[in-house]
């Protein structure tokens, strides 16, 4: 056995670990670009659709409201 096979076998792991970790953070950042796209198309749709929804749900109100 050589120096060369005994610094790869010890090297190997360390790097396995290290690969790993940096896979770990790419998905991370990756999960979060996905949420903060979902909150603006959110906050967008709210805009555009709020007095809308707004005026629905208070005729839905005033229905409920006055039920004999």
């Amino acid at each position: 056995m050589n120096i060369v096979s005994l610094v790869t076998r010890m090297v190997g792991p360390i790097r396995n670990v290290w690969n790993r970790r940096d896979q770990f953070g790419a998905s991370l950042v990756e999960y979060a670009l996905l949420l903060a796209l979902i909150a603006v198309v959110a906050l967008v749709a709210l805009h555009f659709l709020g007095a809308s929804v707004n005026n629905t749900l208070n005729n839905v109100a005033n229905s409920v409201n006055n039920t004999p």
